[in-house]
């Protein structure tokens, strides 16, 4: 994922990423995603007071390998629904039968995670996402996008790279030793361009082979574009909320996946090869049926965001940012901007002995810039904590880091063009609402769920997103998970999701 510049300037200057060096607003806070020593939840640390997810990973022969079990981990553990399993591992069934290179069907997972995301993984495990679920408005769109995964496996995409990857290898090591430096940085720069043309051809490839497989399972073979699309338009809702990045509609010629228009128009391309609009199933209501009451968006046992607040359940703790902060909720990082970039916040923990002063570790190297004579000694809500200030470029600085327990220290960064007294008020304010979070405070935050409405006459979007409990956009989200235009009609009688508490 990419951010914000200044979300991105911020660990460019506190040095958790690259070598440090002199920041430009542009690079300011790419850096704060990539902290390699940082997350949200340290390895070597254990569940605190928190209240457990009901989410937990099904004990079966087939979902045993290390393989498994670290795709689960990344996504925050396995999602159990039994109507939407049951549904999708019938669509599997269908695009097994239907595809002659297949072997037995696939068996799904459900991740508990708001990102839009798809895997597979041989000999019979596929991977999808609460938030891809969420996305999807009918039975051919998630058709299209478990027939692409698994043709990525029986096209043995991942041997081809690997072979091309070592081919890239040899050739850029021969041209190290016979030619010229800068020659050899030439050819390493072309293989580096090859293998990502090879990879977004090979993305290209399995659009294809998934469509035509999806379309003699007997799905709509229009669904795979339309889920591009969606997926594009969720890319820029996500852009308009967090600040500009590179978005999927921008071609980048080191980039693995072609860009969302070139693949909307192939597959779009390749639908019409099999027929015209109208073909095969959609299979939109049992579709919706076999989704609804689902979990929509964090989950609070594994940290969501209600407005300004956020809170992580399962690891017992919860902070409110500044007034005007969008939050953003990552496995490494919580992650905030304001006006547009103008401010930034990231909050993430690290491990650190007991026997370190917390103001020694403020002033151990990790941040750039730091002003030693600014560091203080604070309890925040009976922690131990220090806060600092640091200064670099155009940009500066507000540290904390408070000690939760034994081992595990949270760090509060923010950034601002100027640290004035109004700023460091504001940031201090949140930085005072960190807390150790009960049972009670756990259990009110209730996690957002999906529910299928019929649209009743004059029902507009603008009145079934009023009934979305969504934080902030209802709209918008209400629009992007109906594939609906702004000002589209709704059709009475017809089913659409909306996002209730």
């Amino acid at each position: 994922m990419r951010f914000s510049p200044l979300l991105a300037s911020i660990e460019a200057r506190i040095g958790l990423g690259p070598p440090r060096v002199v920041t430009t607003a542009a690079t300011l806070a790419a850096t704060v995603l990539l902290a390699a020593c940082a997350g949200i939840e340290p390895r070597d640390s254990a569940p605190l007071n928190a209240a457990a997810s009901t989410n937990k990973p099904a004990d079966r022969a087939t979902k045993t390998s290390p393989e498994h079990r670290q795709m689960v981990a990344l996504f925050d553990g396995e999602y159990e629904y039994r109507p939407a399993e049951i549904y999708l591992n019938d669509i599997l069934v269908k695009l097994a039968k239907a595809d002659e290179r297949a072997g037995e069907p696939y068996k799904v997972t459900i991740l508990n995670s708001p990102a839009v995301n798809a895997f597979a993984l041989p000999p019979g495990n596929l991977y999808v996402t609460r938030g891809l679920l969420a996305l999807a408005i009918d039975g051919s769109e998630v058709a299209a996008v478990m027939a692409h995964e698994i043709a990525h496996i029986t096209a043995r995409h991942a041997l081809q790279r690997e072979e091309e990857e070592k081919r890239a290898a040899l050739i850029s090591q021969a041209a190290s030793v016979v030619q010229s430096k800068q020659k050899g940085e030439e050819v390493v720069a072309q293989s580096q361009r090859t293998i990502a043309s090879f990879s977004r051809n090979q993305e290209l490839e399995a659009d294809q082979i998934g469509i035509r497989v999806a379309a003699k399972a007997g799905y709509d073979p229009f669904g795979a574009a339309r889920f591009l699309a969606s997926l594009g338009r969720s890319a820029s809702l996500r852009n308009a909320l967090m600040g500009p990045y590179a978005g999927a509609d921008k071609p980048d010629i080191l980039a693995t996946h072609p860009s969302t228009p070139d693949r909307i128009a192939q597959a779009i391309s390749a639908a019409r090869q099999i027929g015209a609009p109208g073909i095969g199933t959609a299979d939109r209501t049992a579709y919706l049926a076999a989704i609804a009451g689902m979990t929509f968006g964090d989950d609070p046992a594994e940290g969501a965001i209600r407005g300004r607040k956020y809170l992580h359940g399962r690891l017992g703790f919860a902070f409110v940012a500044p007034d005007g902060f969008t939050l953003e909720n990552t496995s490494q990082a919580v992650l905030g901007i304001k006006n547009g970039g103008g401010e930034a916040l990231r909050l993430d923990s690290v491990s650190v002995p007991p026997s370190t002063p917390l103001s020694a570790y403020i002033a151990s190297g990790w941040i750039d810039g730091l002003i030693e004579p600014s560091i203080a000694a604070l309890e925040i809500n009976g922690m131990p904590a220090a806060a600092a200030d640091a200064s670099a470029g155009d940009w500066q600085f507000r540290v904390a880091v408070i000690r939760f327990d034994q081992e595990r220290v949270y760090r509060l960064i923010f950034a601002a063009h100027a640290l004035n007294n109004e700023a460091k008020e504001r940031f201090q304010a949140s930085i005072q609402s960190f807390h150790h979070v009960s049972q009670e405070e756990a259990r009110a935050m209730r996690p957002l769920r999906l529910a299928i409405t019929a649209a009743k006459p004059g029902d507009t979007s603008e009145t079934l997103a009023a009934r979305m409990a969504v934080p902030s956009r209802a709209l918008d989200y209400f629009l992007l998970i109906n594939d609906l235009a702004r000002g589209e009609p709704l059709r009475s009688a017809e089913q659409y999701k909306i996002v209730i508490e």
